[in-house]
């Protein structure tokens, strides 16, 4: 019997990428969420992919504990692959209490859900931001984790601390933390890929609505950072390839082949890339040019941070495998397409 894996915060941009590439594993994929940063656009798309339309699908507030527990009652779940959070570092530094109230309160009761139903396996939803600006790179899983410069920061490196702490004390709950960096792209098909509410908060879709005539100009945040072109360096990696480690991570925990009751890997592809780098090869690939300007630096941006992936690599057998130029021309065929062009 397949296993079952719910994925909240599923109808999202990575959520609806790793439920893809679960059903294509031979996972059954139970769908959780609100709804309040995502409309159904991608889990639509995901349906078209997989042909599947029978996913079960919850729009509930993880934050509602008697939700949760009503899912889980109705649902064997297997494992969690909890996505179920606000991302922005701007807004999280402007509402700081509104991040720490939905951030942890929505995994603590994932996890309380999990304890009372006899236990799952847990992957959280980590990131490179719990490295902070650090001393020596590539960052590795024992780089010291620094404070964070956000309230959306600090919530990673708490409920990764909330996950450990769980693991040591319930018997029936093992726990993976996925440290990821910085996601782009689209699915090849065009169907699903990042659809911002409002603003992007993220260099590529505010790219790719700059040149699709959405936004009138992009703004690069600082050119006297010191790197070799005066941009910050960043490990982008494909949304699909992201996608795949997390079923991989999965399969660990669900085939019984954990190490350690609790692992972190992280997962990126071990190359820094400029954003002026980014930019530029997006003009590139996709032959056009972006109007763009230079704007002051970005208050709570680190200068670099990119990856040390041997651990994922040789622990999950998995490694980022698409370029940053296919990566690029799937983000503009997804911007097409939502377009109509």
């Amino acid at each position: 019997m397949a296993k079952t894996v719910l994925v909240s915060g599923g109808a999202g941009y990575i959520g609806s990428h790793v439920t893809v590439e679960l059903i294509a594993a031979g996972y059954d994929v139970v769908v959780a969420d609100n709804m309040s940063n995502c409309d159904l656009t991608c889990f639509n798309g995901v349906k078209k992919i997989t042909g599947r339309d029978d996913i079960p699908f919850y729009e509930i507030d993880c934050c509602d504990y008697a939700s949760v527990t009503r899912l889980f009652d109705e649902q064997k779940i297997d494992a969690v692959i909890h996505f179920a959070a606000f991302k922005a570092v701007g807004e999280s530094v402007a509402e700081p209490l509104m991040y720490y109230r939905n951030n942890l309160v929505s995994f603590l009761n994932i996890l309380e859900a999990a304890k009372v139903h006899g236990g799952c396996n847990v992957l959280f939803s980590s990131s490179a931001t719990v490295y902070g600006e650090a001393e020596q790179l590539p960052v590795t899983e024992q780089t010291p984790r620094l404070p964070a410069t956000s309230p959306y920061g600090n919530t990673k490196t708490m409920c990764e601390d909330i996950l450990r702490d769980t693991v040591r004390a319930v018997e029936s709950i093992k726990g993976i933390a996925l440290r990821y960096f910085n996601p782009i792209g689209a699915h090849p098909s065009a169907l699903i890929g990042e659809l911002p509410r409002g603003v992007p908060n993220n260099l590529v879709p505010f790219i790719t609505q700059t040149a699709i005539g959405k936004r009138e100009c992009l703004s690069i945040f600082g050119n006297d950072y010191p790197t070799e072109d005066g941009t910050c360096l960043r490990d982008y990696i494909d949304i699909v390839d992201l996608a795949k480690a997390h079923v991989a991570a999965v399969s660990r925990m669900v085939d019984g082949k954990m190490k350690e009751n609790y692992e972190i890997f992280n997962v990126g592809t071990g190359r820094p890339v400029s954003v002026q780098e980014l930019v530029d090869a997006f003009e590139k690939v996709n032959d056009l040019k972006l109007n763009y300007r230079i704007a002051p630096r970005r208050p709570g941006d680190v200068v670099a941070i990119w990856a040390d992936t041997t651990l994922a690599n040789e622990e999950l057998g998995w490694k980022a495998e698409r370029t940053v130029e296919e990566t690029l021309a799937s983000a503009w065929a997804w911007e097409r397409h939502l377009a109509g062009k």
